[in-house]
């Protein structure tokens, strides 16, 4: 027999339909599964994938709104959006990224880590989604990339709107700046307001007045393919614009202030006292808030943070001040009203003053004093020693219930943010901030405005309108309104109270013992009050030394306050220089330029 082996042809039956059998059931088992996959995108997640389906197809975006624009009270134009260029590449039509970017640093400035940042985000982003390259291009690289932009496919020059300062320095700390939303912002902000947006307030009134300046989003809805590519418009909803902003502000008295000042650095403050309104602010010096739009450089910022001026440092708000003799109507009209002296009341001034049992001698500024002197002449000449005795007649209790209405150590509640309070010391806020008692000797320098008393220009400003309205309150305000808020002191003064008070600030201005009679001005009466806030204290022997020379940065911060007309005030004004030395001889001159240009000039234009 040979080796072959016969085959079984019953078992090899078997065995094809065993196989046969498997394939099927293996075959029923994958059509089950499809069925069952099929049956799950199609019936129960239907909705989910269409929606998905829809959202892909349909794109919507947010077309961001246009800010509003900011007027001075006369409609002059001062804060507007300037159409203006940014550079922007299409990655997918540029051959070779690094090249051209590097080329094109010959006609915009951009430098190598731009350059690294953008290849960054070109491997991120989509190649046919755009890239900003540089934002806000210069006339001249504008004009350098346009007449070659044949040589650089893929890149173009695209307009859009930003924000612009018309007025830099002058007008800084008042209208602020806006700046790019960052996370800080993005958890105060509404997130469906700010689609699209990329700027928001961040100082002054910029941040004050957000709501009304930044408007409402709209929308632009677009059909695009599976690579997002847009097909075609299906609807537009146009954004709606920011409101317009009028302020109070006069533009012409705003730059006069400011030169006023000159190479000095303080706050000029004036305010129409029967409706509270604001002509002008000046924190000098000030800033270009154009620098902060698209971020400014570190350098830049370096520089304005170093700076020993601090221009970034809003004195009119922030700047706290001893107020020296500009106290001391108020004073006067604290010592009538509790009547610990009347209007007949007189002391004999001799140049110092002492308490009982102490031998400390408290100096008058004029060797020698003044004689006898009554109310209406303590204001002319300014006579420390009647107010040295004055806060001891009264108290620091008295001092303190009199002067918080008005408004010492009390915020102005004007429409900016960030405004610091000052100070009005008492005996119950020395124990609880310093945990010791209050002595005799603090109450006498409170009398002339030294010592722990502290106020803010924006502070001064305020009460001084409130001494100008014979105790009427409005709250300074920089945007119009039609109907101010009036608020009545909460004790009564007699007139003939007011009226000694104001005579003896006319003096200040038009007696020939004035302080400040350089300023007069015989069209109409003026009536102020000069000051000086201590930066260092003297030596009793130094007191009277006309010829001791004291740097700049020792020398006493100059303050006047005045308002005119006097019998009908239209404008009060606050000036203070810093080491300015004199309020009469430095700050005074100041308040009289722009008294002058307000009511000779503005006033009857």
């Amino acid at each position: 027999m040979s080796g072959k082996q016969i085959k079984n042809a019953q078992q090899e039956t078997r065995v094809f339909q065993s196989r046969i059998v498997a394939s099927v059931l293996i075959i029923f088992l994958l059509i089950g599964i499809i069925f069952v996959r099929y049956f799950y995108l199609q019936v129960i997640q239907h909705q989910s994938l269409l929606a998905n389906s829809e959202h892909n197809r349909i794109k919507t975006t947010a077309i961001p709104p246009a800010r509003g624009f900011i007027y001075d009270r006369n409609g002059r134009l001062l804060v507007e959006n300037i159409p203006t260029y940014r550079l922007q590449m299409i990655p997918e039509k540029v051959d070779d990224i690094k090249q051209s970017l590097n080329e094109l640093k010959q006609l915009v400035h951009i430098t190598d880590d731009d350059i690294k940042e953008l290849i960054k985000k070109q491997s991120l982003n989509r190649p046919f989604k755009p890239l900003i390259v540089k934002n806000k291009l210069n006339e001249k690289e504008l004009s350098s990339f346009m007449v070659r932009k044949h040589k650089y496919p893929g890149f173009k020059a695209v307009p859009y709107l930003i924000r612009h300062y018309k007025y830099t320095d002058i007008l800084a700390h008042v209208v602020g700046y806006v700046g790019r939303i960052n996370d800080k912002d993005l958890k105060r902000l509404d997130k469906k307001r700010y689609k699209g947006s990329e700027y928001t307030g961040k100082l002054g009134l910029e941040r004050f007045h957000e709501n009304q300046l930044h408007g409402f989003p709209g929308s632009l809805t677009v059909e695009t393919n599976a690579q997002g590519r847009v097909l075609k418009t299906i609807e537009k909803i146009p954004p709606v614009s920011g409101q317009d902003l009028t302020l109070t502000i006069d533009i012409d008295l705003q730059k006069t202030a400011y030169d006023a000042l000159g190479e000095l650095t303080g706050s000029a403050i004036a305010i129409n006292p029967k409706n509270g309104e604001v002509l002008a602010m000046v924190s000098k010096p000030g800033f270009d808030p154009n620098d902060f739009v698209n971020g400014i450089s570190h350098k830049k910022y370096n520089q304005l943070i170093n700076s020993n001026q601090k221009p970034l440092f809003n004195r009119s708000l922030r700047g706290g001040y001893e107020p020296g003799s500009t106290i001391k109507p108020y004073m006067a009209l604290a010592g009538l009203y509790y009547r610990v002296i009347n209007l007949n009341y007189s002391m004999f001034s001799k140049g110092y003053f002492q308490l009982d049992n102490q031998a400390r001698k408290y100096h008058d500024w004029k060797r020698g004093g003044h004689g006898l002197i009554d109310i209406k002449q303590s204001l002319v000449q300014s006579v420390n020693t009647f107010y040295y005795q004055l806060a001891v007649l009264l108290g620091i209790d008295r001092i303190h219930e009199f002067l918080k209405p008005f408004k010492f150590g009390e915020l102005s509640q004007i429409d900016l943010l960030a405004e610091k309070r000052g100070l009005l010391p008492s005996r119950q806020w020395k124990r609880a901030t310093k945990g010791k008692m209050w002595f005799p000797g603090e109450t006498v320098i409170t009398g002339i405005g030294q010592g722990f008393l502290v106020t803010t220009p924006i502070q001064l400003a305020t009460s001084l309108t409130i001494l100008a309205n014979k105790g009427i309150y409005i709250k300074p305000h920089l945007i119009k309104t039609e109907n101010p808020e009036l608020t009545k002191l909460p004790f009564d003064i007699p007139e003939s109270y007011w009226d000694v008070v104001h005579q003896g600030m006319i003096g200040v201005i038009h007696d020939k013992k004035g302080t400040a009679r350089s300023i007069k001005n015989n069209n109409y009466l003026t009536a102020g009050k000069s000051g000086t806030s201590q930066v260092y204290g003297k030596k009793e022997e130094d007191v009277y030394n006309k010829n001791l020379e004291i740097p700049l940065h020792l020398r006493n911060h100059a303050l006047f306050i005045a308002f005119a007309p006097a019998d009908d005030p239209k404008i009060a004004v606050v000036v203070v220089a810093e080491h300015g030395a004199s309020g009469s001889k430095t700050a005074a001159p100041i308040a009289g330029k722009i008294i002058d240009k307000y009511l000779n000039e503005i006033l009857i234009q």
